[in-house]
């Protein structure tokens, strides 16, 4: 049963989104605590590089693993009750973690492992949440309600965790993960006071399995024009992303000469620029259209990367990051706002994993491709490789811009699927 959206198809903060919100929010900020220490105690552990970042790959891993099993579990669960069980197990092995670093007993095998075991329950996690979303808001409401989570999220995440990380760590090692813990225990109580009544679905055909289910969702996200393209669009921004996140830091310590300072000045920008685009994200798919906004935002983060690779200036870092942050978030939205409006409602879930797997994949071998540009042609070699792959993703959404394109599903007579936009 959606909630209710007001005026304007924004959502209505009381009810269930508020508690989602909350729950988003709390859970990211938690996050971002143990992402940050995580690498610190990681370093205090090992001096090996490759040890340090297997750590790191391990968070990737098990999207290429789980991700594609995960939506397909995502779609036939009750997903509140999949959320709230992930996080409380996701806040208990945290918190056995945090207990185990107080008592001296952390290593980077057991790092590895709680890295691995948090992103293997996320890929259920994540593609529930998506799959939920449509339940509590109504339709018209869902960009406001994509891009008031996701500026929550980048707010919490992106700049109010920060200075608290120092501050844990004097505390104790242990402190940032027992407050992760905290936060996903507080979240699996959010989502758990969550009343909507469980998805109405289609019982399942004798034989059915989670491999044929997969299927089906692939089938159906490959048939729909608009959402093939954005799929293809999406991985060939990530693997740019990939590119330049991977060398970013030898980008403004090296090749502009900016130092920590500068690095730590562009994350800033690139923080607020999504802020500010979270604010903007809904007016501009208003106003152009939720294709044409993907065309805009791609394009000007084509010019902005660019900018950056172009230009060696710290201010000219600053401009480009600050509007790749902003179209970035205008992206996303619209992005996971356009899927769950175009996906049949009972196979949400596995269309929003395999842009979630095809997105995990892009980043790994962006880096990589990052890194080997970056060794061949110059550090700001990398800046003007994510520009090409981002022009790629306009030109592979050109196809989907024409308005009225039929949702694949309901030309195949699905009865829950969704309006297209």
């Amino acid at each position: 049963m959606a909630g209710t959206a007001s005026r304007g198809g924004t959502p209505a903060w009381r009810g269930g989104f508020g508690r989602l919100w909350t729950a988003a929010v709390v859970s990211r900020f938690g996050d971002a605590l143990r992402t940050s220490a995580l690498p610190l105690l990681a370093v205090r552990l090992t001096d090996e590089p490759l040890v340090v970042a297997s750590v790191t790959a391990c968070g990737y891993l098990p999207w290429l693993l789980f991700g594609l099993f995960g939506g397909a579990v995502a779609d036939r669960v009750d997903q509140r009750r999949a959320m709230w069980l992930v996080d409380t197990a996701r806040g208990l092995l945290v918190a056995g973690f945090a207990l185990a670093v107080g008592l001296g007993y952390a290593s980077v095998p057991l790092l590895i492992a709680l890295a691995f075991s948090l992103t293997a329950l996320q890929t259920l996690f994540d593609n529930a949440s998506t799959a939920l979303l449509p339940s509590l808001v109504d339709a018209e409401a869902l960009g406001s309600a994509n891009a008031r989570l996701m500026t929550g999220q980048q707010l919490a995440g992106g700049l109010l965790a920060g200075p608290f990380v120092p501050l844990l760590l004097a505390a104790g090692a242990f402190m940032p993960f027992a407050a992760d813990a905290g936060t996903y225990l507080l979240a699996a109580a959010l989502v758990a006071s969550l009343r909507i009544r469980p998805p109405q679905r289609e019982p399942r055909p004798a034989g059915s399995t989670l491999r044929t289910e997969i299927g089906e969702g692939l089938r159906t996200l490959w048939r729909d024009r608009v959402l093939r393209a954005v799929c293809v669009a999406t991985l060939l921004c990530n693997i740019g992303m990939g590119a330049l996140i991977a060398t970013l830091a030898l980008h403004v310590t090296r090749w502009l000469h900016a130092g920590d300072t500068g690095y730590a000045a562009a994350m800033t920008a690139y923080a607020a620029g999504s802020l500010a685009g979270g604010l903007v994200a809904q007016r501009i798919a208003r106003r152009t259209g939720r294709v044409r906004a993907l065309l805009l935002g791609g394009t000007l983060q084509t010019g902005a990367l660019l900018l950056i690779g172009a230009v060696r200036h710290v201010p000219a870092l600053m401009a480009g990051m600050l509007l790749l942050g902003a179209m970035n978030m205008v992206w996303n939205v619209n992005q996971v706002t356009l899927m769950q409006q175009r996906s049949p409602e009972s196979m949400v879930g596995r269309i929003a994993s395999a842009f979630r797997t095809s997105s995990t994949s892009g980043a790994p071998l962006g880096a990589f491709l990052g890194g080997a540009v970056a060794g061949l042609y110059g550090l700001n070699a990398p800046a003007l490789l994510a520009a090409g792959l981002f022009a790629s993703a306009v030109i592979a959404l050109i196809p989907a811009r024409e308005p009225g394109i039929p949702v694949a599903a309901r030309a195949d007579s699905v009865s829950t699927a969704r309006p297209a936009p």
